[in-house]
């Protein structure tokens, strides 16, 4: 009977296999490179198989990738393709190592028998063995081999074995980081399947350009193939096809940050899986759905998504994936008997899966997980097996899991294993051994091409090396680290959600202290003795972290186009201007000052973080209330002496009349104009402009140019937003605009509608567009957005919407009823996402919604001053604020101090 030779999957069925123990050997060499201390030595003496937890990563598909098929029956000899059946097997348990070693012996018998086609599927099945150990170098040359072979063959017989192999080069591709060829590759396995007449062929490869649009931080490409496929799948019969595809959009738009449409997507994908009755991609739509609504914390509906999850997948990794996001829940809301209720079932669940690389990121991850627990919850004193944990119970794990990446020769998995022993040995401040382990994962992550690991290592042999002492190793391997982050910037959500699901990335956790710690230690390393070339970096660090955070709010990279550096603004083009960086770190604030023609320098408040901040959103609470002027005096005039009092003698003597600030943090949440010295708020003084990095877009003035305003307001909130109350202002405000001598069009109520601002923005060349409408800024994408008549518009809509003109750029955009988020106290995230989304050269925006009639006052005041004379934004912010702050129904800062002028100040 003749055999059947496959190219295979990812995601064939697990089958469970016994574990190797080997603990004497292990023992032996562990301790030896290990140098372990007694107490550690005694642990690893009593490794067992244990429960995992944490999320436990697939093979090389993602949940929104199919696995590669075949359906090419060959007649082969037995032995050969006994090989072959064997190496499957072998792949499908994880044992890629092994299953390497049997695929090789197939390849000679196949080459010493002739069999070139046979030769060519076993050699791109090698290629994915070898893909999934991290062999870039062996992986590309099987792949390249057997397609070789294949064009050697008669195309027209073979084309589904070639656009196979050709798929299984894709993935090659986009695992090395190749992504544009990754998709190129996949365009070309579409035109073959379109030559086959293989319409299922033709959508597997459009779900696969998706994920690579997706890889190279280009989700709208990746939702419109997407949703091409959806159209393309709508009228046909369910199909594995077509539940993998929503799934993979709905999935994408998460990221996007469009719950409801992915939710939608998602529901879509459950019903057809349902329908299929798949119970594995049952699970997989279940799954996808307790995503969704974690993310719109929705704790309850997620918690029911992942129970159900567990009752319906098949699969062992599917059941542990939901139980470990459920856990991760649990253990953030510090439900500790819930915890330990969930615990043994997980347990039991994990020793259902085999050795594998999915199996040790699980042992690595629920020593992480034990941490928590034994810092947060289950006292010594519980019933539960889980209580009483110790250091030791980690060490366990991670010494096992260490020994069975090895069993595997899995250097990526040993790499992370080693990266949190050694974090398990910092915690205990046993920093030789530490720095030891860090150093050999960091070689094995380097030679992985595991750039999310590698910075992970780097950073840790960075706070070891500052922990002994070592400033400058430390500065170095914080360097690396940076630097590994920003190759990795325009794909951060790829490596949390795509590559390496095992690998999370949590912004405020796992990104934002590598920068900030490296500014605190460059600036520890002046020894009291300011360095410019120190300072400077240090501020470039300072941008390179804000840049970065935009970037995952978006979730794509940003603040594309011609920019010029800020020192070069105000030492040459605008010579009273001053910049000040204010920097908060652990344990002091810092503020790195550029005057104009002069050095840079700095100066620094002892003061811890948490000081700095409880200040900060006490006084952002006070600001808004009109009757709260003097503790708003009392707070405002603190941070007036950490950011300006050492600095002020000297601006009076540079005659600086402006002040721009890159603010840093919870900062941004309040208007610098509102700062008090005692005597003078801060705006009575200067005018003042805020600035997201340290460059400008092409700054050029805006009163040497005649004023064009598109003007658009909402009276009334649109139904479905009730705690919006109404605008009955906008039409003086509008007229206020008129009369300035502004030229205006104007979309009122009914007719500001997104379609008819897109379609006047792109009809006439506009230099600002002003919005008088209710609109909302958060540290969320999905709760950033302002309102027009039919219901709300996103911030992320807002590239489309304001630069599809062509013809000029917007110089001048105002949001003049906005306001950021209640208690959210990074809202002002959302603001500059607003700012840098829009492409507007300035920006001006309220913190918070004030009085309408005030508004127009401002708005009337503002306009008047700009088109008066030659004087700059900022300047006409400055002195329509100082009318409001005259006027005796506006004196409190609740009134004038809310509007904030972002970017271009000139």
């Amino acid at each position: 009977m003749a055999k059947t030779t496959r190219i295979f999957g990812a995601n064939s069925p697990n089958r469970s296999r016994s574990r190797e123990t080997a603990k004497t050997r292990w023992l032996t060499s562990l301790a030896h490179f290990l140098r372990l201390p007694l107490y550690f030595l005694v642990a690893l003496l009593c490794i067992v198989g244990s429960p995992v937890l944490a999320k436990v990563p697939g093979s090389i598909n993602s949940s929104s990738q199919l696995p590669v098929n075949s359906i090419i029956s060959l007649a082969v000899p037995t032995d050969a393709a006994s090989l072959l059946q064997q190496g499957k097997v072998l792949y499908s348990n994880g044992n890629f190592a092994k299953a390497v070693e049997v695929l090789q012996q197939a390849v000679q018998i196949y080459k010493q028998q002739g069999e070139s086609l046979t030769l060519a599927v076993t050699l791109s099945n090698l290629s994915l063995a070898y893909q999934q150990l991290g062999a870039w170098s062996q992986a590309q040359q099987a792949i390249t081999e057997s397609l070789n072979l294949l064009q050697g063959q008669d195309k027209n017989q073979n084309l589904q074995i070639f656009a196979q192999s050709l798929d299984i080069q894709g993935r090659l591709q986009l695992a090395m980081g190749k992504s544009e060829a990754a998709l190129a590759t996949w365009q070309q396995t579409e035109e073959i399947y379109k030559q086959a007449d293989n319409q299922s062929g033709v959508v597997r490869s459009l779900i696969n350009q998706a994920q690579a649009w997706r890889t190279q931080g280009f989700y709208p490409r990746a939702i419109k193939t997407l949703d091409r496929i959806s159209q393309t799948l709508k009228s046909q019969p369910d199909s594995l096809e077509k539940t993998v595809s929503l799934r993979s959009l709905g999935d994408t738009l998460l990221v996007l940050g469009d719950l409801k449409k992915s939710h939608q997507a998602l529901k879509e994908s459950l019903i057809i899986a349902q329908n299929l009755k798949s119970s594995a991609d049952i699970g997989a739509s279940l799954f996808s759905l307790g995503n969704n609504a974690r993310k719109q914390n929705q704790k309850k509906q997620a918690i029911a998504y992942y129970q159900q999850t567990v009752a319906v997948s098949p699969s062992p990794l599917a059941k542990v994936q939901a139980q470990l996001n459920h856990l991760g829940l649990l253990i953030k809301d510090k439900e500790w008997a819930k915890v330990q209720t969930l615990l043994p079932s997980i347990e039991s669940h994990l020793n259902q899966l085999p050795l594998s690389r999915a199996s040790i990121y699980a042992n690595v991850n629920f020593a992480q997980s034990l941490a928590k627990v034994k810092s947060g919850g289950l006292q010594a004193s519980s019933q539960s097996s889980y209580a009483g944990l110790s250091t030791k119970d980690s060490a366990k794990l991670l010494a096992s899991a260490i020994q069975q990446s090895r069993s595997l020769e899995d250097k990526r998995a040993e790499a992370y294993a080693l990266k949190s022993l050694g974090g398990l040995y910092e915690e205990t401040r046993q920093w030789s051994e530490a720095q030891d382990l860090t150093r050999q994962g960091l070689a094995l992550a380097q030679s992985s091409n595991a750039p999310e690991i590698t910075y992970s290592l780097e950073w840790q042999l960075g706070r070891l090396l500052w922990a002994q002492k070592d400033i400058n190793g430390a500065i170095a391997a914080y360097d690396a680290a940076v630097n590994t982050l920003e190759s990795l910037r325009r794909d951060l959500v790829v490596n949390k959600d795509v590559v390496n699901q095992d690998v999370q990335f949590d912004f405020r956790d796992s990104v934002e202290p590598v920068y900030r710690q490296s500014v605190e230690l460059l600036l520890q390393s002046q020894k009291g003795k300011p360095d410019e070339k120190i300072l400077e970096k240090a501020r470039e660090r300072i941008e390179a972290l804000q840049l970065a955070e935009l970037d995952d709010f978006f979730q794509e990279a940003c603040l594309q186009g011609q920019k010029v550096a800020l020192d070069r603004v105000v030492d040459k083009d605008n010579t009273k201007a001053a910049i000040l960086y204010p920097i908060i770190l652990r344990d002091e604030l810092q503020v790195i000052v550029k005057i104009p023609t002069q050095s840079l320098q700095s100066y620094s408040t002892k003061i811890s973080q948490a000081k700095v901040e409880k200040l900060l959103i006490e006084l952002r609470r006070n600001l808004v209330d009109p009757t709260a002027t003097k503790i708003v005096q009392t707070q405002s005039q603190e941070v007036y002496s950490w950011l300006l009092k050492p600095i002020e003698a000297q601006l009076q003597k540079s005659s600086v009349d402006t002040l721009v600030f890159v603010l840093d943090g919870p900062l941004r949440n309040l208007p610098m104009a509102a700062l008090y010295d005692g005597k003078q708020y801060l705006v009575e003084k200067y005018a003042i402009a805020l600035s997201v990095g340290l460059q400008l877009l092409d700054p050029k003035p805006l009163v040497k140019q005649q004023m064009r305003a598109l003007t658009a307001g909402l009276t009334m909130p649109p139904p479905g937003f009730p705690k919006f109350a109404p605008l009955l202002a906008i039409k003086s405000e509008f007229d206020g605009i008129a009369k300035a001598g502004v030229s205006t069009t104007s979309l009122l109520d009914g007719d500001f509608k997104k379609k008819n601002l897109e379609s006047e923005i792109g009809a006439a060349s506009f230099n600002i567009v002003h919005l008088a409408t209710h609109g909302q800024f958060s540290s969320r994408l999905e709760d950033t957005f302002i309102l027009d008549f039919d219901g709300q518009i996103n911030v992320k809509d807002f590239d489309t919407l304001f630069r599809s003109q062509g013809k000029t750029v917007v110089e001048l955009l105002v949001l003049s009823a906005c306001q950021t988020a209640t208690g959210d106290s990074r809202a002002a995230l959302g603001l500059a996402g607003a700012a840098v989304r829009a492409g507007a050269r300035s920006t001006i925006a309220s913190l918070w919604q004030i009085d309408d009639e005030s508004t127009a006052m401002f708005v009337s005041a503002f306009y008047r001053e700009l088109k008066s004379g030659k004087i700059t934004k900022a300047e006409a912010v400055h002195r329509a604020q100082l009318q409001l702050l005259k006027h005796p129904n506006y004196r409190a800062p609740s009134f004038w101090s809310a509007y904030v002028l972002i970017g271009n100040w000139l």
